[in-house]
């Protein structure tokens, strides 16, 4: 399995880090893929994130899943993004996996008709996701979004029990401390 997570400047740090580290306990093979002009981004919470490669040179490959972090000014960026959105777009059509957290279902996802005629969540008070409902996190076919910050480790937990099966996904939260 492989997942192909996008970052710009302004992603959401907690987010980022969560999705990653949970799905790679979970032996998940993840890409962190900077959209910049260099793989290092400046995070949200003044933090540093040094990408794995480019979205550029990897946007071609088979993905599994492909998720984007939250934080504003990381989503806003992240949803600007042409070949991204067409990655994203592709990915739905050939029904696998996509999503996003925080802001990013409003305005990565969102705004680019990628939550046409889904339920799904994200940050409250952020418009944009057309089926908004109040859960932690909501898979609609092969979309799946989360609300925030708080929930990134629930987040990570359905995303490695879509992935890996959810044995791997309970073992992952039983050894993190985290429900499942």
């Amino acid at each position: 399995m492989s997942v192909l997570v996008p970052i710009a400047n302004g992603s959401e740090s907690l987010e980022t880090v969560a999705i990653v580290n949970v799905l790679r306990r979970a032996g998940v093979a993840v890409t962190l893929a900077s959209i910049e002009p260099t793989l290092t981004v400046s995070a949200t919470r003044e933090l540093k994130l040094t990408a794995d490669a480019f979205f550029k040179d990897v946007a071609s490959r088979d993905w599994d899943a492909i998720v984007l972090p939250g934080g504003l000014p990381g989503a806003e960026a992240l949803g600007k993004h042409a070949p991204l959105i067409a990655r994203l777009e592709q990915q739905r059509d050939d029904g696998k996996l996509y999503g996003g957290i925080c802001a990013a279902p409003a305005v990565a996802l969102g705004r680019n008709g990628l939550l046409d005629g889904k339920r799904a969540t994200g940050y409250p008070g952020i418009e944009g996701v057309a089926q908004r409902v109040e859960e932690k996190v909501v898979v609609d076919g092969n979309c799946i979004t989360s609300q925030g910050p708080g929930t990134a480790i629930a987040f990570g937990l359905k995303l490695a029990e879509l992935l890996a099966g959810a044995p791997k996904a309970q073992e992952v939260a039983r050894t993190m401390l985290a429900a499942a």
